[in-house]
């Protein structure tokens, strides 16, 4: 046994986080760097740590109990976390931790003041910083105090923050040990904290810097506003300088006083220019160091800067990979595909390989790179004009990089641009036939996928995934299939521009295409209700459903009475539908035929909230009631001067858009129902990868890209320890909020709204399916949590085709992401719900059973209880 007690800062770097803890290896790290001043001290080491632990007997079974408590329960985990830290205090410092603790002290100075900081294992980390989670414990003096320190330094691993954090974030609480940092206390004229990086933009080329009198506990602590610089370029192009009216100074005796600082020094500034242009340029050799902004916590003494510590900022969004010096401006896929989750890295490679458009990734999300666009002045208005009519949020987040005149380079438009976003439709016939055409097309190039892919294994199965790739690319790329899309979208924009003109009347077309033939997604929410039609006789089915679970489910559900029944029901349903599921453009995603108890919550609310027939029912009111909307309007425009030609115009664009906008859902359908073929050759693979002993677990190859996993199914290895942190990571990117634009200088923007034409109080979003309604908010995250009531408005994040199923049992939609055209838009016009997409935080703001009014022609949502 060789432990190590105390070991020295200057000893330790970042290969010995498991020795002394995130911010003591950094802090060691931090003072080999030239022209980096950090105090000297040392580090009492998790060796010391487990000793302790290991001198608590009924420490284990606390820790235990520890974690079966639900994090919500706020007084379970005060109550136990407290007595946890009372047991770590209550034991006694070791003889030989003390006596090395005594020797480091003699070296440096028995009588000094010191800094006791917590170091834990996992703190300070990229994807997790656990910034004040653990305590820190200022102008400690003499031996004695310090060990008491040590040992509450110690026991702050439990504080009911720190556990809290844990375990919202996934880390097991035996997982992480903690060391202690004891370093001579600095008495500074000023300090504050460094973002090397802005934490309000996330651009990483602007620098921030908060700085106030005396130590930088006042700022930590809220004790005081704080000097605010914003520096680019070695220029501090932003201050604010605050009343700083107390200061935190050390007592002779030890600890710390607050004092009040006088009239005439409160509004001097902490720090001159000069002096805040030297620091940035010290926070960036650091962050040339470790390799990624920082937040670091300075001292300024005798005008030298001092760095007692340095994290990673963990919350800013990454920023795509490009080495080539220039500006980029990169737009999400995510908030287009309504599925802003990160994927895993299978899913990204999959979706880039298969795609029409390169794709970058970032954060476990993928973006496209729209600077060239943006640099052509017309192919620039066709971009804007075609988002402005699908994400105002996402437009105003382009004009806002545009207003600055140099980010985006402007080019000579390389040829004619085409015609401009919402000119006359596309010249493709009105024809049924086009549509009937294109789907058998597409069904027969899935028909000979699943027949080309039956029979090959091994490496051999990469090569024909990749073949099958080039046709995936071709059918997406079909200009017959364009055409037909494009026809149903501009003549939605036609009829929904020109009937408000001519009659005063706001998205006419949203009732127009009620029942509009082929659309795959809206049958797909019907048919749901003819399984439910045939569960709804069968009692012992209906309780069964409600305690539906993955395994054997199906095979279960056949032995009820009524269940052979129910199952072959719920099989013709999979067989058509089952390749869909919540974030299906992520190949790693459990898809509905792989868990159909995932249906079992939405038959149930179809049981409960519909009359047998509903599927037909509902259908055919669609369809009257578009029928009666178009005799209306057609009335109504033949008694307006030109009314004959306006009225035959908009007939054609009402035929043109029955005929094509259902066509719209069914390249989506195409997509996903190919992914499941790729999905169920690769984990027949994967099985035969796990049974060699290659691969620990099927799911480790959603960890790996396609050509990462194409080398281990050739080479018959694969890297563990690459799994392990693709995993870790992708945890890491669950936290993060992905922006709809983002800049190559890491700025993440999320767009605004600029109305002034919605009530006070309103939350305002995008109008994409008329008609106003209110109900009871049923704000839902996942759909197994589906328990729905017939007068409920469904609030959510966003809405993919796998969502569809829930619509046809809410009155109403309102999603945080979302435009005119995406997948949730399109099926609340199909079911002619009122509904509200791009709705900033509606899922917090809107809390689940407040009573709320949607108003889906004008854009807004208005909580009423």
């Amino acid at each position: 046994m060789n432990e190590q007690y105390v070991v020295s800062l200057r000893e330790v770097d970042e290969s010995r986080i498991a020795l002394v803890g995130g911010k003591g290896a950094h802090l060691g790290a931090l003072s080999r760097i030239d022209g980096v001043h950090v105090p000297d001290g040392f580090c009492v080491t998790t060796d010391a740590f487990r000793l302790i632990m290991a001198g608590a007997p009924s420490i284990e079974e606390l820790l235990d109990h520890l974690s079966r408590l639900d994090p919500d329960d706020r007084e379970a985990v005060r109550t136990l976390s407290a007595r946890i830290r009372r047991t770590v205090e209550g034991v006694a410092l070791p003889d030989v931790v003390s006596a090395a603790i005594d020797l480091a002290l003699t070296d440096l100075g028995d009588d000094a003041a010191y800094a006791v900081r917590s170091s834990a294992t996992a703190e300070d980390l990229p994807t997790a910083s656990f910034a004040g989670q653990q305590d820190t414990y200022l102008n400690v003096i003499g031996p004695a105090a310090i060990r008491t320190h040590v040992s509450r330094c110690w026991a702050s691993l439990f504080t009911e923050r720190a556990v809290t954090y844990r375990q919202r974030n996934g880390i097991d609480h035996r997982a992480v040990e903690m060391a202690v940092v004891v370093q001579k206390m600095l008495f500074p004229q000023a300090a504050g904290v460094l973002f090397t990086a802005d934490p309000v933009t996330s651009n990483r080329k602007v620098a921030t810097v908060e700085a106030t009198f005396g130590l930088g506990e006042a700022l930590v602590s809220g004790l005081v506003n704080a000097d605010a610089y914003r520096v680019r370029d070695d220029r501090v192009v932003d201050r604010t300088i605050a009343a700083k009216r107390l200061t935190i100074h050390a007592l002779p005796t030890g600890g710390t006083t607050r004092q009040t600082v006088g009239s005439h020094r409160q509004q001097q500034p902490a720090l001159t220019d000069e002096q805040v242009v030297r620091l940035v340029r010290l926070g960036r050799r650091i962050e040339a160091h470790v390799g990624s902004p920082q937040d670091i916590e300075w001292c300024l003494v005798d005008d030298d800067f001092h760095i007692v510590q340095s994290r990673p900022v963990t919350t800013l969004f990454p920023v795509p990979v490009a080495d080539d010096g220039e500006n980029h401006v990169y737009l999400s896929v995510g908030h287009q595909q309504m599925m802003t989750d990160p994927m895993k890295p299978l899913g990204l490679s999959m979706w880039q390989l298969t795609a029409m458009a390169p794709m970058h990734t970032a954060g476990g999300r993928l973006f496209v790179d729209a600077t060239r666009q943006l640099a052509s002045p017309a192919s620039r208005a066709a971009l804007l004009a075609l988002v402005g009519r699908s994400d105002p949020l996402t437009t105003d987040a382009l004009e806002t990089i545009l207003d600055r005149a140099d980010f985006v380079p402007v080019l000579a438009d390389a040829a004619p641009a085409g015609p401009p976003a919402g000119a006359a439709p596309t010249p493709i016939d009105t024809d049924p036939a086009i549509v009937t055409e294109l789907i058998e097309r597409s069904q027969a190039s899935i028909a000979d996928l699943r027949r080309d892919i039956a029979a090959v294994t091994g490496p051999a199965l990469f090569d024909v995934l990749l073949e099958a790739f080039q046709e995936h690319r071709r059918a997406l790329a079909d200009p017959l299939s364009m055409q037909a899309i494009m026809a149903g979208m501009e003549a939605t924009w036609w009829l929904n521009d020109r009937l408000q003109e001519w009659l005063g009347e706001k998205n006419a077309a949203d009732t127009l295409t009620l029942s509009a033939p082929h659309n795959i997604t809206s049958e797909m929410g019907l048919a749901l209700l003819d399984v439910a039609d045939v569960v709804r006789p069968h009692p012992e089915v209906v309780a069964f459903l409600h305690k539906a679970e993955d395994e054997n489910f199906l095979d279960d559900l056949a032995r009820l009475p009524g269940g052979q029944e129910a199952r072959a029901a719920l099989e013709a349903y999979l067989d058509r539908y089952g390749m869909r599921c919540v974030g299906e453009i992520d190949i790693s995603r459990p898809r509905w035929i792989e868990r159909p108890s995932t249906l079992a919550p939405l038959i149930l609310d179809n049981v409960r909230n519909f009359a047998p027939g509903a599927r037909e029912r509902r259908f055919e009111q669609g369809l009257q009631a578009a029928r009666e909307k178009e005799r209306d309007i057609l009335e109504r425009l033949r008694a307006l001067p030109d009314g004959r030609r306006k009225a035959d115009e908009t007939k054609r664009m009402i035929d043109r858009v029955r005929t094509f906008i259902g066509y719209r859902e069914y390249p989506k359908y195409a997509i996903v129902s190919r992914y499941l073929v790729y999905k169920q050759a690769l984990l027949a693979e994967a099985e035969r990868l796990v049974r060699a002993g290659v691969l620990g677990e099927t799911d480790d190859i959603f960890y790996l890209t396609f050509h990462e996993l194409h080398d281990v199914a050739r080479t018959n290895r694969a890297d563990d320890q690459l799994i392990l942190r693709r995993k870790e990571e992708f945890r890491s990117y669950r936290l993060l909020t992905p922006p709809r634009l983002l800049t190559s200088e890491g700025e993440a923007l999320f767009g605004a709204y600029r109305r002034d034409d919605v009530p006070a109080g309103a939350l305002v979003g995008l109008a994409v399916s008329g008609g106003t309604v209110e109900g009871r908010a049923r704000v839902i995250l996942d759909l197994a949590e589906a328990d729905l009531q017939p007068d409920d408005i469904l609030v959510t994040a966003f809405t993919d085709p796998s969502w569809s199923p829930l619509f046809v049992a809410v009155r109403g939609l309102v999603t945080e992401v979302g435009g005119l055209m995406t997948h949730g838009a399109v099926i609340a016009r199909e079911y002619g719900l009122p509904a509200v997409v791009g709705v900033a935080q509606a899922t917090t703001l809107i809390r689940d059973g407040q009573r709320i009014r949607v108003n889906g022609t004008d854009g807004y949502v208005e909580i009423l209880s």
